[in-house]
Protein backbone atom coordinates (compact mmCIF):
# COMPACT_ATOMS: atom_id res chain seq x y z
CA UNK A 1 0.00 0.00 0.00
CA UNK A 2 1.27 3.42 -0.93
CA UNK A 3 -0.51 5.96 0.73
CA UNK A 4 1.15 9.27 2.13
CA UNK A 5 -1.61 9.76 5.18
CA UNK A 6 -0.76 8.38 7.83
CA UNK A 7 -4.10 8.06 9.59
CA UNK A 8 -5.31 6.43 6.19
CA UNK A 9 -2.79 4.45 5.82
CA UNK A 10 -2.68 3.08 9.05
CA UNK A 11 -6.45 2.48 9.57
CA UNK A 12 -6.19 0.30 5.89
CA UNK A 13 -3.27 -2.00 6.82
CA UNK A 14 -4.55 -3.04 10.41
CA UNK A 15 -8.12 -4.17 8.66
CA UNK A 16 -6.03 -6.05 6.35
CA UNK A 17 -4.04 -7.67 8.72
CA UNK A 18 -7.22 -8.48 10.51
CA UNK A 19 -8.29 -10.13 7.33
CA UNK A 20 -5.34 -12.31 6.81
CA UNK A 21 -3.13 -10.39 4.37
CA UNK A 22 0.16 -9.43 4.73
CA UNK A 23 0.73 -5.83 3.70
CA UNK A 24 3.53 -3.76 3.31
CA UNK A 25 4.02 0.29 3.52
CA UNK A 26 5.24 2.97 1.83
CA UNK A 27 4.34 6.81 2.41
CA UNK A 28 5.67 8.03 -0.45
CA UNK A 29 5.49 7.67 -4.86
CA UNK A 30 9.37 7.27 -4.65
CA UNK A 31 9.70 4.71 -1.98
CA UNK A 32 6.21 2.64 -3.01
CA UNK A 33 7.67 2.16 -6.58
CA UNK A 34 11.26 1.04 -5.50
CA UNK A 35 9.08 -1.78 -3.15
CA UNK A 36 6.58 -2.29 -5.82
CA UNK A 37 9.54 -3.10 -8.18
CA UNK A 38 11.21 -5.82 -5.39
CA UNK A 39 8.67 -7.43 -4.30
CA UNK A 40 6.31 -9.94 -5.97
CA UNK A 41 3.19 -8.50 -4.95
CA UNK A 42 -0.55 -9.55 -5.70
CA UNK A 43 -1.96 -6.26 -5.00
CA UNK A 44 -0.96 -2.65 -5.56
CA UNK A 45 -3.55 0.18 -3.19
CA UNK A 46 -2.40 3.69 -4.66
CA UNK A 47 -3.32 6.72 -3.62
CA UNK A 48 -3.47 9.03 -6.59
CA UNK A 49 -1.85 12.26 -5.14
CA UNK A 50 1.19 10.95 -3.71
CA UNK A 51 4.93 12.92 -2.70
CA UNK A 52 7.67 12.82 -5.03
CA UNK A 53 6.28 10.90 -7.58
CA UNK A 54 1.79 10.56 -7.68
CA UNK A 55 0.12 7.25 -8.11
CA UNK A 56 -0.26 7.27 -11.92
CA UNK A 57 3.43 7.66 -12.51
CA UNK A 58 4.10 4.70 -9.94
CA UNK A 59 2.09 2.65 -11.80
CA UNK A 60 2.92 3.10 -15.47
CA UNK A 61 6.42 3.03 -14.59
CA UNK A 62 5.74 -0.39 -13.31
CA UNK A 63 3.50 -1.45 -16.31
CA UNK A 64 6.58 -0.40 -18.74
CA UNK A 65 8.96 -2.92 -16.35
CA UNK A 66 5.63 -5.96 -17.50
CA UNK A 67 4.66 -5.43 -14.19
CA UNK A 68 0.71 -6.59 -14.65
CA UNK A 69 0.19 -6.63 -10.74
CA UNK A 70 -3.87 -5.59 -10.08
CA UNK A 71 -4.35 -1.77 -9.05
CA UNK A 72 -6.57 -0.30 -6.73
CA UNK A 73 -6.19 3.18 -6.87
CA UNK A 74 -7.73 5.68 -3.16
CA UNK A 75 -8.38 8.78 -4.85
CA UNK A 76 -10.63 11.99 -4.56
CA UNK A 77 -11.32 12.19 -7.73
CA UNK A 78 -14.34 10.52 -9.66
CA UNK A 79 -14.37 8.40 -12.52
CA UNK A 80 -10.71 8.38 -12.54
CA UNK A 81 -10.96 5.04 -14.37
CA UNK A 82 -11.87 6.07 -17.77
CA UNK A 83 -9.39 8.83 -17.61
CA UNK A 84 -6.53 7.01 -17.41
CA UNK A 85 -5.69 4.39 -20.24
CA UNK A 86 -3.29 0.93 -20.34
CA UNK A 87 -3.57 0.58 -16.52
CA UNK A 88 -6.17 -1.87 -16.05
CA UNK A 89 -7.18 -0.69 -12.72
CA UNK A 90 -9.83 0.05 -10.33
CA UNK A 91 -10.25 3.15 -8.09
CA UNK A 92 -11.90 3.79 -4.81
CA UNK A 93 -13.51 7.24 -3.75
CA UNK A 94 -12.56 8.96 -0.75
CA UNK A 95 -13.79 8.72 2.26
CA UNK A 96 -14.67 5.41 2.27
CA UNK A 97 -15.69 2.06 4.22
CA UNK A 98 -12.77 -0.70 5.23
CA UNK A 99 -15.99 -3.06 4.19
CA UNK A 100 -16.00 -1.09 1.05
CA UNK A 101 -12.09 -1.47 0.35
CA UNK A 102 -12.42 -5.21 1.78
CA UNK A 103 -14.79 -5.58 -0.95
CA UNK A 104 -12.79 -4.13 -3.94
CA UNK A 105 -9.55 -5.77 -2.68
CA UNK A 106 -11.21 -9.27 -2.49
CA UNK A 107 -12.52 -9.07 -6.23
CA UNK A 108 -9.29 -7.79 -7.67
CA UNK A 109 -7.53 -10.88 -6.00
CA UNK A 110 -9.96 -13.08 -7.51
CA UNK A 111 -8.72 -11.84 -10.95
CA UNK A 112 -6.69 -14.49 -12.78
CA UNK A 113 -3.19 -13.32 -13.19
CA UNK A 114 -1.63 -12.92 -16.75
CA UNK A 115 1.02 -15.38 -16.90
CA UNK A 116 4.56 -14.33 -18.45
CA UNK A 117 3.89 -16.64 -21.35
CA UNK A 118 0.23 -15.37 -22.22
CA UNK A 119 1.56 -12.04 -24.02
CA UNK A 120 -0.89 -11.53 -26.73
CA UNK A 121 -4.44 -13.34 -27.28
CA UNK A 122 -5.72 -13.93 -30.64
CA UNK A 123 -9.41 -14.43 -31.94
CA UNK A 124 -10.22 -14.70 -36.42
CA UNK A 125 -8.30 -10.84 -37.02
CA UNK A 126 -8.79 -9.38 -33.91
CA UNK A 127 -5.31 -9.46 -31.96
CA UNK A 128 -5.11 -8.10 -28.47
CA UNK A 129 -1.19 -7.28 -26.68
CA UNK A 130 -1.40 -7.67 -23.43
CA UNK A 131 1.56 -5.75 -22.27
CA UNK A 132 1.31 -2.97 -24.17
CA UNK A 133 -2.44 -2.69 -23.98
CA UNK A 134 -3.37 -2.84 -27.72
CA UNK A 135 -5.87 -3.99 -29.81
CA UNK A 136 -5.73 -4.22 -33.46
CA UNK A 137 -8.19 -5.70 -36.27
CA UNK A 138 -6.47 -6.74 -39.48
CA UNK A 139 -3.22 -5.07 -37.53
CA UNK A 140 -4.95 -1.76 -37.41
CA UNK A 141 -4.97 -0.43 -34.24
CA UNK A 142 -8.29 0.01 -32.57
CA UNK A 143 -8.43 3.01 -29.68
CA UNK A 144 -10.29 1.42 -26.69
CA UNK A 145 -11.01 3.45 -23.54
CA UNK A 146 -9.62 0.88 -19.96
CA UNK A 147 -12.95 -0.34 -19.37
CA UNK A 148 -13.51 -1.43 -23.32
CA UNK A 149 -10.27 -3.03 -23.08
CA UNK A 150 -11.26 -5.19 -20.34
CA UNK A 151 -14.91 -6.08 -21.59
CA UNK A 152 -13.08 -7.12 -24.85
CA UNK A 153 -10.42 -9.05 -23.09
CA UNK A 154 -12.69 -10.60 -21.11
CA UNK A 155 -15.02 -11.84 -24.07
CA UNK A 156 -11.87 -13.19 -26.37
CA UNK A 157 -10.88 -15.06 -22.88
CA UNK A 158 -13.73 -16.87 -23.22
CA UNK A 159 -14.15 -16.83 -26.81
CA UNK A 160 -16.62 -19.85 -28.16
CA UNK A 161 -18.44 -19.21 -24.71
CA UNK A 162 -21.48 -17.36 -24.19
CA UNK A 163 -21.13 -15.24 -21.38
CA UNK A 164 -23.86 -13.25 -19.37
CA UNK A 165 -24.66 -9.80 -18.58
CA UNK A 166 -24.12 -11.06 -14.58
CA UNK A 167 -20.33 -12.59 -15.72
CA UNK A 168 -19.63 -9.80 -17.07
CA UNK A 169 -21.09 -6.72 -14.14
CA UNK A 170 -18.44 -9.07 -11.79
CA UNK A 171 -15.69 -9.45 -14.10
CA UNK A 172 -15.69 -6.42 -15.48
CA UNK A 173 -17.07 -3.63 -13.60
CA UNK A 174 -16.58 -5.75 -10.13
CA UNK A 175 -20.28 -5.11 -9.71
CA UNK A 176 -22.11 -8.29 -7.64
CA UNK A 177 -25.24 -7.03 -7.35
CA UNK A 178 -27.07 -5.96 -10.41
CA UNK A 179 -27.12 -1.84 -10.47
CA UNK A 180 -30.09 -1.58 -12.71
CA UNK A 181 -28.97 0.05 -15.67
CA UNK A 182 -28.15 -0.69 -19.26
CA UNK A 183 -24.12 -0.10 -18.58
CA UNK A 184 -23.33 -3.66 -20.46
CA UNK A 185 -25.50 -2.63 -23.24
CA UNK A 186 -23.82 0.54 -23.81
CA UNK A 187 -20.61 -0.58 -23.64
CA UNK A 188 -21.06 -3.66 -25.93
CA UNK A 189 -22.43 -0.76 -28.01
CA UNK A 190 -19.53 1.29 -28.06
CA UNK A 191 -17.17 -1.69 -28.54
CA UNK A 192 -18.98 -3.26 -31.43
CA UNK A 193 -19.06 0.37 -33.42
CA UNK A 194 -14.51 0.54 -32.84
CA UNK A 195 -14.71 -3.11 -33.70
CA UNK A 196 -16.38 -3.00 -37.04
CA UNK A 197 -15.26 0.29 -38.11
CA UNK A 198 -14.99 0.53 -41.81
CA UNK A 199 -17.47 -2.18 -42.53
CA UNK A 200 -16.08 -5.29 -41.02
CA UNK A 201 -18.07 -8.01 -39.70
CA UNK A 202 -19.57 -8.43 -36.38
CA UNK A 203 -17.14 -10.48 -33.61
CA UNK A 204 -19.66 -10.09 -30.99
CA UNK A 205 -22.90 -11.48 -31.26
CA UNK A 206 -26.29 -11.30 -29.25
CA UNK A 207 -27.19 -15.00 -27.82
CA UNK A 208 -31.16 -13.55 -26.95
CA UNK A 209 -32.14 -14.31 -23.45
CA UNK A 210 -28.27 -15.79 -22.36
CA UNK A 211 -25.49 -13.03 -22.89
CA UNK A 212 -23.03 -12.80 -25.70
CA UNK A 213 -20.61 -15.05 -27.74
CA UNK A 214 -17.21 -14.36 -29.79
CA UNK A 215 -17.07 -17.66 -32.08
CA UNK A 216 -13.34 -18.51 -32.30
CA UNK A 217 -14.14 -19.14 -36.58
CA UNK A 218 -16.40 -16.98 -38.78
Amino acid sequence: MIEDDSETRNYVSVGLKEAGHTVDLAKDGYEGLLIAKEGNYDLLIVDRMLPHLDGLTVVKTLRSTQCNVPVLFLTTMCGIDDRVEGLNAGDLVKPFAFSELAARVNALLRRPRETAELKVLQVRDLEIDLLKRLVRRDRKVIDLQPTEFRLLEYLVRHAGQVVTRTMLLENVWDFHFDPQTNIVETHISRLRGKLNAGNKSDLIYTVRGAGYIIHEIA
